[in-house]
């Protein structure tokens, strides 16, 4: 066997667990939202599982999300955008951008979720490219991250950085961000994740020697920022971070997109005059853990724990008729069959199964079934 075959090959063990990983995701964006409630009776939700109704509201007309279960009860079988989550939105199903569907479990909505705030991505467009997710013309293997602030997902290529290791621990501000909210560049220079579009600028400035300019990042953080825990409200009141760091000589250079380690918004500034200029920004998230998707999948993760096993996943099958049980239930079975068959041809003839294999069979299963009911298709990477 070539060492190409060697490096294109895949076990079984490798699909299984892809095939557990997935499941798991999937499984912590649904079980932070309720698969059996409409959500519109909690207003806007400070993190929900969001998806849009290409069958009721395409591209061209009025723009549109619904909630977990509205996706389950008022639009099963038909053309779904997953959005994955959205911080503060209301579910518009069966308002007054809906024409002709009624929302069977909360049908008295005011017309229009006047706080809502929508992007391409309602549309199945993502990234600077405005391509849909999934994109059949694309040939080019590339993650999608989420950015942070206006929630669009770009692909790795078009941030314009270096993606870092381990980048589902941190956080994503793209460039376009960025540019509009100017002050987070000071903090990018000193919170954020090194990476090659990092540059530090020498300012001459009296008593101050080279060894102070060769210290690490960490060590200059610590310098010019308390931990939280060491500042009284007063304190923090009275002295403003974002002016401190302005005052430094450690600059980054302001391109490209941003990426932000675990817990870097609890060093944010929380004085008074930066929550104002963050709240007239519309940032004031920013200054919340619990707004991360992180902290809303580990929410997901602690209520299924609490539901001592129990899966969301069946919870939205136990809502089925009997008919739409046994159809799902016949189908997947089906597709257990099928996948079977398929890895024993390989093993038959002697064969490596190689991720295009794979990535084949799958796409062919959903050319032939299009409904969007399995876990698998609610994850996005």
């Amino acid at each position: 066997m070539s060492e190409e075959q060697t490096e294109q090959t895949v076990s079984l063990v490798d699909v299984l667990e892809e095939d557990e990983e997935l499941e798991e995701e999937a499984s912590a964006v649904l079980a932070g939202s309720d698969s059996d409630h409409c959500s519109y009776p909690q207003g806007y939700v400070k993190r929900q599982a969001l998806y849009a109704c290409n069958t009721c509201t395409p591209k061209g007309g009025e723009v549109a999300g619904v909630c977990l279960a509205c996706s389950y009860k008022c639009h099963e079988g038909h053309d779904l955008f997953e959005l994955y989550t959205k911080r503060n939105f209301r579910c518009d199903c069966g308002n007054g951008k809906f024409t002709e569907l009624q929302c069977k479990l909360f049908p008295d909505k005011e017309e229009v979720n006047s706080l809502n705030k929508y992007s391409h991505n309602f549309f199945g467009e993502y990234c600077t490219c405005s391509r849909p997710y999934p994109d059949p013309d694309d040939k080019v293997e590339d993650e999608m991250i989420q950015c942070v602030v206006c929630e669009d997902w770009l692909h790795g290529r078009h941030l314009g950085c270096v993606v870092p290791d381990c980048v589902e621990l941190q956080e994503m501000i793209c460039e376009s961000c960025m540019s509009k909210n100017p002050f987070l560049w000071t903090f990018a220079a000193h919170l954020a994740v090194p990476g090659e579009s990092i540059e530090e600028v020498k300012e001459e400035t009296a008593g101050t020697d080279e060894s102070n300019m060769n210290l690490n990042q960490s060590e200059k953080v610590d310098d010019v920022m308390e931990p939280s825990s060491k500042r009284s409200r007063q304190e923090t009141d009275l002295s403003c971070r974002l002016k401190e760091l302005e005052a430094t000589s450690q600059k980054r250079v302001q391109s490209g997109a941003v990426f932000w380690p675990s817990a870097w918004r609890s060093k944010l500034c929380s004085c008074n005059t930066c929550q104002k200029s963050l709240s007239e920004a519309g940032l004031s998230f920013l200054l919340d853990d619990s707004d991360t998707v992180l902290a809303y999948e580990n929410k997901g993760k602690n209520s299924e724990q609490r539901q001592m096993g129990h899966d969301p996943l069946m919870s939205a099958l136990d809502n089925l008729n009997r008919v739409q049980q046994l159809e799902i239930i016949h189908e997947y079975n089906d597709m257990k069959t099928e996948l079977k068959d398929f890895l024993q041809r390989f093993a038959a003839e002697g064969k490596v199964v190689t991720p295009n294999d794979i990535r084949q069979f799958f796409e062919e299963q959903q050319s032939r079934k299009r409904r969007r009911v399995d876990a698998g298709r609610f994850y996005c990477a």
